[in-house]
């Protein structure tokens, strides 16, 4: 970027600038949210009717809001994670304006990494199973129905609810947003038409469920694809990578005029969008951090207001990071 000067009558045009009349370039963000912007509350349901626990943790800002002014995510953590996972986003959301709930999904969280070793495979097998899938989605949709009929449920804005999801739960998410697969010869939907849009974060496909067009291509709110080139899922008997990814892009909301963006980082790991720190790369990690919750915001700021200028703007300011950028919009 070059900057003009204007010269004044009779000053010399090549004289410097003294120092104090330079302008300081902005400090780097960093991955710290400052803590007296957001508020958390651990929440601890039952749902009743699947004797299932369901456990959550809410991000609000700590400014004063009115009644219906503030937006909500709804995020839902990948295989083996919890509630207290992807902080990095909800305090950076919630320090934005932005209300987040994380939501647990107790039959694949992290109790799968406790036990007997040797067993690991089986337990991340049974937690890929249908009745998994399914309970999922149900766990975000009680979480939903409960804190907007709790005593901050006021504060929410209806209008503007978003479900996000990484790996497993951008699974979650896409089924909760619209996606329909086959299941004993019918076409079952499980979306929730108070979804406004989708953050989808490193998503595998549906494997095994048929064509993804038929299963995403009736999606049809916006949605933010996020991934990386060496965005990697690799556990006993399953491998899924970039072009999967890519793939779901490609055919998610193709029968609507929805728009959706993608977004490749360069390098990377699967789990670099997690609240873990050093996978994939050292100094690369909080960089990544930072521009996916930048992205994020810029994505659910764009969508009500059909401004999407600081989208566009995002990979100019992230070039050094991004691998491939993409929006299609109607």
């Amino acid at each position: 970027m070059c900057i003009a000067a204007l010269s004044l009558a009779g000053a010399r045009t090549l004289e410097p600038r003294p120092p104090e009349a330079r302008l300081a370039s902005p400090a780097p963000e960093t991955l710290e949210v400052d803590a007296s912007l957001f508020a958390t509350q651990n929440l601890d349901w039952f749902d009743g009717q699947r004797q299932r626990q369901v456990p959550a943790k809410l991000y609000l800002p700590s400014a004063q809001a009115g009644v219906g002014t503030v937006p909500l995510v709804v995020f839902s953590h990948g295989i083996g994670g919890s509630r207290d996972g992807y902080s990095y986003l909800g305090r950076y959301f919630a320090a934005h304006g932005y209300g987040s709930l994380h939501v647990q999904h107790v039959g694949s969280d992290r109790r799968l990494w406790a036990g007997n070793p040797f067993s690991l495979p089986a337990r991340l097998s049974d937690a890929a199973q249908d009745a998994e899938a399914l309970n999922r989605v149900l766990d975000l949709r009680y979480a939903l129905d409960q804190i907007l009929a709790s005593e901050q449920g006021a504060l929410f804005d209806t209008r503007r609810i978003v479900a996000a999801g990484h790996s497993y739960g951008a699974n979650t998410t896409m089924l909760m947003s619209g996606a329909q697969i086959e299941q004993q010869g019918k076409t079952v939907s499980l979306r929730d038409p108070r979804i406004s849009a989708a953050i989808i974060i490193s998503a595998p496909p549906f494997y095994g469920l048929g064509d993804p067009a038929k299963i995403l291509s009736g999606i049809d709110v916006p949605t933010l694809h996020i991934t990386a080139t060496e965005d990697i899922i690799q556990i006993p008997g399953y491998v899924s990578g970039l072009q999967d990814r890519i793939e779901i892009f490609n055919a998610m909301g193709s029968e609507r005029a929805a728009p959706k963006v993608l977004a490749v980082f360069k390098d990377g790991s699967h789990s670099i969008f997690t609240d873990r720190m050093g996978t994939g790369g050292r100094n690369l990690n909080p960089k990544v951090k930072i521009a996916t919750r930048q992205l994020a915001l810029a994505f659910l700021n764009a969508i009500p207001a059909r401004d999407f200028r600081a989208m566009d703007a995002w990979p100019l300011s992230n070039a050094e990071l991004v691998a491939q950028f993409e929006k299609r919009a109607p």
